[in-house]
């Protein structure tokens, strides 16, 4: 009886040791399946002759791009890699990098030496739907400010005589009003009339753009800078 129980025993025990040394087994090929993982995380993008090192997470954050059906096991999409595994884009690289980041942490970024319509063209290539929208919402906000106009007065002050004051005011026009008109007296007589001259100070509204080139000022208004002139 005692034999058979040893028997029994000695059974209970080698079947424990199997067990463990399976589940030792299973946590290893468990844990090697991690590291395999991890390794297969990272990405090689070769885009135009330049290699972008990312993550699968980063670049399949959206699902329905160009890139994340890049990445998978069995991709749909007709591509080859370089010697070092990298997947081989035939675009431009400087443009990749707002695409990148962009997915990178959910932010639009744009170097000021590149152009909002060249990383949207990018974005619509690579297919990523919210970018689109923040790229083209980028251009369209840059061309309200390009095209918006503050209104600014321009003041000149003109020298001129008797006789050329009333041909003035009988001419004055394109928005140009008169602000203020001082007797200065003659150089010849001082307070004759004959020989008057006074300084008219006109004003005008003239549009300013936000980029700071001011409009062209008109024939008749380059006309009153040239009397102008004349002090």
């Amino acid at each position: 009886m005692a034999s058979k129980n040893g028997i029994i025993d000695n059974a209970r025990i080698n079947t424990a040791k199997t067990d463990s040394a399976m589940e030792v087994s299973n946590n290893a090929d468990y844990d090697i399946s991690k590291l395999r993982k991890g390794k297969n995380e990272w990405v090689k993008l070769n885009v135009g002759g330049t290699t972008f090192m990312t993550t699968r997470t980063t670049v399949g954050r959206d699902p329905q791009s160009f890139l994340y059906r890049l990445i998978q096991e069995e991709p749909d999409l007709n591509t080859d890699k370089d010697g070092t595994g990298a997947y081989l884009i035939d675009r431009d690289p400087l443009y990749f990098g707002p695409v990148l980041n962009y997915l990178r942490h959910g932010k639009l970024v744009i170097n000021k030496d590149l152009a909002e319509e060249g990383v949207l063209e990018e974005a619509e290539f690579y297919n990523i739907t919210n970018l689109i929208k923040l790229v083209k919402e980028r251009i369209k906000e840059r061309d309200a400010k390009q095209s918006q106009t503050y209104m600014k007065n321009v003041y000149r002050v003109l020298q001129c005589s008797e006789e050329e004051l009333t041909q003035m005011v009988s001419t004055m026009s394109d928005g140009w009003k008169f602000e203020q008109l001082v007797n200065i007296g003659s150089q010849y007589n001082y307070g004759s009339e004959d020989h008057a001259e006074f300084l008219c100070v006109v004003s005008k509204e003239c549009p300013s753009l936000v980029n700071g080139s001011d409009t062209e000022p008109s024939d008749r208004a380059k006309v009153l800078q040239l009397k102008g002139s004349r002090m």
